[in-house]
């Protein structure tokens, strides 16, 4: 067994940081915003959680969007920060449902009504590009699929283009692709 040698560090006074493209523009590919699942892991919630919990767990973890899946992981859909504390939740509390007892998939959007980009599209498209799509379709977020591999490889958020652009953000309320566009025009 071989040992270490511990070292004296009165002498080093600097940390080390990642590198930061801080030279992402408009004109950057649209992969600089792009969360990756093969580089990062996804944030998935199981679709037994309750909405409740679900809300606490997004909220003390910064988290505006979770990945549903069941038990064996296949994706159900996504569930947003702003879903859970929906009109939709004081509606169903009205009608006599116990808050406790709704779980995430009574508030989830389903697989199949949620609309994906291409991952081979995106590694073409600009972010400007991009921001105009989201903006015309007023996304939040949005997944990107590889087609050729059958599984979601990846989602993009609005908050996250804002913070690697540098852009102003209220973080009180949510942010969407049109007050970004705004924003850049301005």
């Amino acid at each position: 067994m071989k040992n270490l040698t511990f070292y004296d560090i009165s002498p080093v006074d600097e940390l080390a940081w990642p590198e930061l493209n801080d030279k992402i523009s408009l004109d950057s590919s649209a992969l600089e915003v792009f969360t990756d699942f093969k580089q990062v892991k996804p944030l998935v919630i199981e679709s037994s959680t309750s909405a409740v919990d679900a809300e606490k767990l997004m909220q003390k973890s910064h988290v505006r969007l979770k990945i549903v899946v069941d038990d064996s992981n296949h994706f159900l859909g996504i569930v947003s920060l702003e879903d859970l504390n929906s009109q939709e939740v004081l509606k169903r509390v009205f009608e006599g449902q116990n808050r406790e007892e709704l779980a995430v998939t009574d508030f989830m959007r389903q697989r199949s009504s949620l609309k994906a980009v291409d991952y081979y599209e995106l590694a073409r498209a600009s972010i400007n590009t991009l921001i105009d799509a989201l903006k015309s379709n007023g996304q939040q977020h949005c997944l990107v699929v590889d087609q050729a591999q059958s599984e979601i490889r990846g989602v993009i958020s609005a908050s996250d283009i804002a913070r690697k652009l540098h852009l102003p953000l209220n973080i009180m309320s949510d942010s969407t692709f049109v007050e970004i566009f705004k924003t850049i025009e301005h």
